[in-house]
């Protein structure tokens, strides 16, 4: 089992940058497909970003592809969610998430385990 623990959220304005971490605990961490979701308010929650076992895959949202950047430290048990160009239409919470799968995927029905998420909220 995994758990997961987001930070980093918070209050930015537009065109400015934050960066989400998202730790893990348990020592399998790198066996995990591992994800960022969010859902704004009144909205489904959405696949944003997953990165493979070792970091060498990722894929994106095109929302969001270009401005943010998935990455992981299996070492630290640790996911970052750099977020660049943050637009208010990004304003939402975000989740990590974990996943068994063996390729990468960006069905949120596909992740075993969730964080708890943190909220961004971009002002223009």
């Amino acid at each position: 089992q995994v758990q997961l623990v987001e930070s980093g959220g918070g209050l930015v304005q537009a065109g400015n940058s934050l960066r989400l971490s998202c730790a893990a605990s348990g020592r399998t961490f790198s066996s995990y497909i591992m994800g960022w979701f969010r859902q704004a308010p009144g909205k489904e929650r959405e696949f944003v970003a997953s990165i493979s076992w070792r970091g060498a895959s990722t894929t994106y949202a095109g929302s969001v592809k270009g401005r943010f950047t998935i990455s992981r430290d299996n070492a630290k048990n640790t996911l970052y969610l750099q977020m660049n160009t943050l637009k208010p239409e990004d304003t939402a919470v975000y989740y990590c998430a974990a996943s068994g799968q063996r390729t990468l995927t960006t069905s949120k029905g596909e992740y075993n385990y969730w964080g708890q998420g943190t909220q961004v909220t971009v002002f223009s």
